[in-house]
C-alpha cells in the first residue's frame, strides 16, 4: 500500500481507539528472529504496521553489493502474509522518518540493537522517529533480539562461512 493509503487506514484505526504500532527494517530473508520481533511488536498494541526499506534504500545502507536478496515487493508480500502484521508500507528514503511523521504511531518499536534512551540522532543506537513519536504522546520500545538469528548469520551459514 502507498504511504497515503496506510496513513488513511491508520487514522481510521486510531479514531476507533485502536493503538497502532510501527516497526521498520529490511526483512531481506525472513527468519525466526524477524518473526519474534514482529510478534513482540504486535503485542504492544492493537494493529502492527511494518515499514520496509525499498531496494534502493537497502543498497544505500551498505549491507553489501548483493543485497537485497529478495525484491522489495516480495519482502512486503511475505510480511503482509504474517498473522501479526496488519499493514505494510515501502519507503525509499534512508530512514523511516517520513513514514513515522505520516502515520503518527502510538508506539514505535525497534529491535534490541537500538536503544530508546538514546536521544542523539548521530548515535548508531538512536531510533529514528523516536523524538516525533514521544512529542505526540506515544512511546518507543526496543524488543530483545533472538541470539544468533540474523540475516547476516544465516547468509554466512548458507555460504559455509559459519
Amino acid at each position: 500500500m502507498s504511504l497515503e493509503a496506510v496513513a488513511s487506514v491508520v487514522g481510521r484505526w486510531q479514531s476507533e481507539g485502536q493503538k497502532v504500532v510501527l516497526t521498520n527494517g529490511v526483512f531481506d530473508i525472513l527468519h525466526v528472529g524477524h518473526v519474534a520481533v514482529l510478534e513482540t511488536a504486535a503485542a504492544q498494541g492493537d494493529k502492527l504496521v511494518v515499514a520496509v526499506n525499498a531496494d534502493a534504500s537497502v543498497k544505500r545502507l551498505g549491507k553489501g553489493d548483493a543485497r537485497p536478496y529478495n525484491h522489495e515487493e516480495d519482502r512486503a508480500q511475505m510480511l503482509a502474509a504474517l498473522r501479526c502484521v496488519d499493514a505494510v508500507v515501502l519507503f525509499a528514503q534512508d530512514t523511516p522518518l517520513k513514514v513515522v511523521q505520516a502515520l503518527q504511531p502510538d508506539v514505535l518499536v525497534k529491535g534490541g540493537d537500538y536503544d530508546p534512551q538514546v536521544t542523539d540522532p548521530t548515535d548508531a543506537k538512536y531510533i529514528v522517529g523516536s523524538a516525533e513519536v514521544r512529542a505526540s504522546g506515544g512511546s518507543v520500545v526496543a524488543v530483545p533480539l533472538v541470539p544468533g538469528r540474523s540475516t547476516t548469520t544465516l547468509v554466512e551459514r548458507i555460504q559455509g562461512q559459519a
